[in-house]
Order: C-alpha cells, then structure tokens, then sequence
C-alpha cells in the first residue's frame, strides 16, 4: 500500500489524472465510484492497437496532460507524455522503448515511483502486444529536492547501489486488462531498510 497520497484526497480518489486520461479521455469526471464504461478516448487501447497494426508509427503516444480538468485533480499530472517506439533487431522479437517526459520531479519521492511505474507498464504492453522490452527513457523538467528530503537524501547516495532485481510475468496475457496482482513475480530483491520522506504539497 502507498501511503503518500493520503493527505491529498480520499484514498483511491486523485480526481481524473492519470489512468483517468489515459482510459477515458474527454469524458466528464463525477467520482472514483462512477463507471465510465465507452466514454472518452481510450489512449491505452489506441497504443496498443498501434503497436500490434503499425508499430512504425511515428505517433504511439499517451497524454495525462488535460487542462480543463485540472479543477477536480487533486494535482495536475506531473508525469505528462509518453511516446512508444519499436525497435527491430536482425534475430529475435521487436523491442518496445518507452520515453516519458515529466514536468515536474520530485527527486526525493515521485521520482523513483514513476521509474518503476513506467518500466512496468513498458513491460506489460510489451507483454501483451508479443514484443520484448526495451528502454525506458526519462526526460525531466523542472527536477528538485525539497528541503525536508536532504538528510534522507544524502543517507541515500552513501550506500554502495546493489544489483537490480529482474521483473518476471509468471503467464501469458494477451489483454491488458486481464493481468492480475499474482502474474508478477520480482527476483532477485534485496533492498535497504526505508528511509522516510514526507511528501511536500
């Protein structure tokens, strides 16, 4: 469970940000309770389409960035754009690359989720559409540290980076909304002990 939201809003309720625009494009916000069933543009579907029917398109792209919706985020999106890319070696499957551009970054905390976040939602598209993954490739904005995140900060670059873990999808999926919390399995973890950072609003 991620806890850091907790002060913005009513848990499981951030108003239509991300995956709101990413499924339902255009489609007017009511609450985190409504179903929004065929309304708005579904940019998830549409990339996935893409890369299945025309992964040379130049134009394989997902946007949170709505701005008449702002007034009922709990905060506009930070992470703002992606764009799909394949790549085709010579022997084996295509590799799918994702590059994300952020606007703003939080060093301290948003920034490490939204790494993991992409790099998984690379995977599972890649997954679905029979592609290996690729790269994930982040473009930051306005990058910084606030001031509280030093000292957790520091304690964070002193200690030696460990090996990365490896991501496993345990069976075969051939839709993205099927996938389940047990299809994943992640080998190989070893982390440090937490180092707590207060989320700044």
């Amino acid at each position: 469970m991620v806890y850091i939201w907790e002060d913005r809003r009513r848990e499981g309720d951030l108003g239509p940000v991300y995956g709101f625009q990413w499924r339902h494009f255009g489609a007017e916000y009511k609450d985190c309770d409504a179903d929004y069933t065929g309304q708005g543009f579904d940019q998830l579907a549409k990339v996935i389409d893409t890369l299945k029917n025309n992964p040379y398109d130049r134009r394989i792209i997902m946007s949170a960035w709505n701005p008449p919706a702002f007034k009922d985020m709990a905060l506009p999106p930070c992470h703002v754009f992606c764009q799909f890319y394949v790549n085709f070696p010579k022997e084996g499957r295509p590799r799918l690359s994702c590059q994300m551009y952020q606007r703003s970054c939080d060093m301290g905390l948003g920034v490490p989720f939204n790494i993991a976040s992409y790099a998984l939602l690379t995977y599972m598209i890649a997954h679905v559409v029979n592609m290996e993954p690729g790269e994930f490739i982040h473009t930051m904005g306005d990058s910084h540290v606030y001031c509280d995140h030093v000292n957790a900060l520091k304690e964070q670059i002193s200690r030696t980076p460990k090996d990365f873990p490896k991501l496993k999808i345990k069976r075969k999926v051939t839709n993205i909304d099927d996938f389940k919390f047990e299809d994943f399995e992640v080998v190989d973890y070893h982390p440090y002990g937490p180092i707590k950072m207060k989320m700044s609003v």
